[in-house]
Order: C-alpha cells, then structure tokens, then sequence
C-alpha cells in the first residue's frame, strides 16, 4: 500500500477551491449537492483509512484478539511507519467514532425535542407556537411541517410572510436536512472538510431562498424578509435543522437575492475556474475512494496470507 494508505486523509484539501466558488458561481441546488456528495465520500475514505491503521496498530499491542499473523513484518511493511501511525491511528479512530456518535444524538434528542413541543397543536403542515420569541424553522419528519412562532409572525407582513413559508417549505421538500447532516458528520469525521460544511449550510439557504422567490413571484419580497427576520431571530435548534435567516451570511444572502437568480446550468465548463475547481473536486473525491478501496483489499488480502487455517 506504501504512502498511499496515508492519502484519504488529506485529500479532503482538494475540495477547499470549490467550496469557494461554488458558493459564488454555482447554482445553489447544484452546489448543494455537489459539495455534500464530494464530503460524504472524502468522510468515508479516510474513516476507513484510519481503520485499516488501526487494524495494524491493534494487532501490535500485547494481549490482544487478532490472529497472531496479522502483526507479522509482512503485514506491518505494508504501511509505512506501522509503529507510530498504526498506534496512532487507533485514539483518532475512537475520537471520530465518538464525535459523530454524540453528534447524531444531539440532531435526534433536538428532533424529539421540537416533535414533543408540538404535541398539542393541531395537525397540519404548518404549526404556528404561541412564542413572542421570533424563530422559524422546517422541522423534516414523517410529517413535516413548517414551524414558526407568533413572534416571528408579528413582524412581517402578509407578503414577507408567504416568504417565510415558501421558504421553510422548499427546505422540506429538498430535504436539505440530510445535506446538513452529511456535511456535519464529514466535517467531525475528518476536520479538513469544515470549509464543505460552512459552504453547504449557505448554499442551502440560498436554494430555499431562489425556490422561495420562484413561488412569491418576487426577490426583493424575500430578500426583504430574510433581512427583517435576520434583525429579530435567535439562534436555530441545531445546525442539521434549517432555520430562516440564521444560518449562512444574511448579508451575501440578500445581495444575491437582488441579482437576476443563478443560471441553473448543472456542471459548469471544464474551461472556467469554477468548472476547474468542480472537476478537481470530483477528482479529487474519486482518487481518495480508489486508493480507500485498493488499500483495503490489498490489506485484506496480506491479512488472509498472514492468517493460519
């Protein structure tokens, strides 16, 4: 395997580039996409890099369960430096696999949480809690709803509030949670993959934003909301939850709002910067799953030899 066991995790600095632009340049809906299917795979690849390691780390320490081939010179030349980063691997391991544990039970105890408040409102697909409190939020479930307080409600007016709505209900029906979720748990698993995250929560806001202004009929009707509940919100329930104007830059949001809405072209030239940086991290994603996967069959296969019948 030699040095290229070593590559999934540091791969994920390929995909800094297009982080950037493609807040900037992509559409929102592709960007969205794009970035969270190029963090799930570069999250994957170098958690199962670091439990190939680990596997030749663990099989070094006295006492443990594994075959007593598998800690064989054979098996150990097959990763470079196997004394320190086979050891090494195994507290990073544990560190990733409990960070992404917690973080997915905080996002279902703050679901639970928001289903249980609504427990004595009426059915339907909109529940409006009598909260001077401002907040919104799209609340994904098997039946979602759009969730607002009187609060929030009491600061906009009749147009901004059909906004608020279209808004909320665009997150539902792109299931932008998921998205959120998935670049949460990528940037836990490996750190370098924090710009995906940061990118990913704006261009979410932004796809709600542009499908929001595709139902009023009007930009300037939700970027004047999204400004106005920007003044008055707190913070969301959690970051895998989208909430109206308090995820992503309010100011960037607005301004693009006041643009034509983004070309809804899919995959840009190859022959422009943005197309560049696209490609690169496509590239870039598909290099780190092709060494992953050599990797782990070539270690299963020294494992095999190294194990006694």
């Amino acid at each position: 395997m030699g040095v290229f066991v070593f590559l999934p995790l540091v791969l994920p600095l390929t995909a800094w580039p297009v982080a950037r632009l493609a807040e900037q340049r992509l559409h929102p809906r592709t960007a969205t996409r794009l970035l969270t299917a190029v963090a799930g795979v570069l999250a994957v690849c170098s958690t199962l890099c670091l439990g190939l390691l680990v596997i030749v780390g663990t099989a070094q320490l006295p006492g443990n369960p594994l075959p007593d081939g598998w800690s064989d010179p054979e098996v150990r030349a097959a990763v470079p430096y196997d004394e320190v980063a086979g050891r090494a691997a195994i507290p990073a391991l544990l560190a990733v696999l409990v960070s992404c544990a917690w973080a997915a039970w905080r996002h279902a105890r703050v679901r639970r949480r928001a289903v249980a408040a609504l427990a004595g409102l009426p059915a339907g697909p909109v529940a409006v809690l009598p909260d001077p409190d401002p907040y919104a939020y799209a609340l994904p479930g098997r039946h979602d709803r759009v969730v607002v307080s009187a609060g929030m409600l009491a600061g906009l007016k009749a147009a901004e509030r059909r906004a608020l709505f279209a808004h909320e209900r665009a997150h539902l029906t792109g299931r932008h949670h998921r998205h959120l979720l998935v670049v949460h748990l990528a940037a836990r698993a490996n750190p370098f993959l924090r710009p995906l995250r940061t990118a990913v929560t704006y261009t979410a806001e932004r796809w709600a934003d542009e499908d929001a202004a595709i139902a009023v009929g009007s930009r300037r009707t939700v970027a004047r909301a999204i400004g106005k509940a920007a003044l008055m919100a707190r913070a969301p329930l959690a970051v895998t939850l989208p909430a109206f104007a308090a995820a992503g830059p309010v100011p960037r949001r607005v301004a693009a709002l006041m643009r034509p809405a983004p070309a809804g072209r899919a995959w840009p030239s190859a022959f422009t910067a943005v197309g560049l940086a696209v490609w690169g991290a496509a590239a870039g994603a598909t290099v780190s799953a092709l060494f992953s996967a050599n990797s782990a069959v070539t270690l299963f296969a020294i494992l095999r030899a190294a194990t006694p019948m």
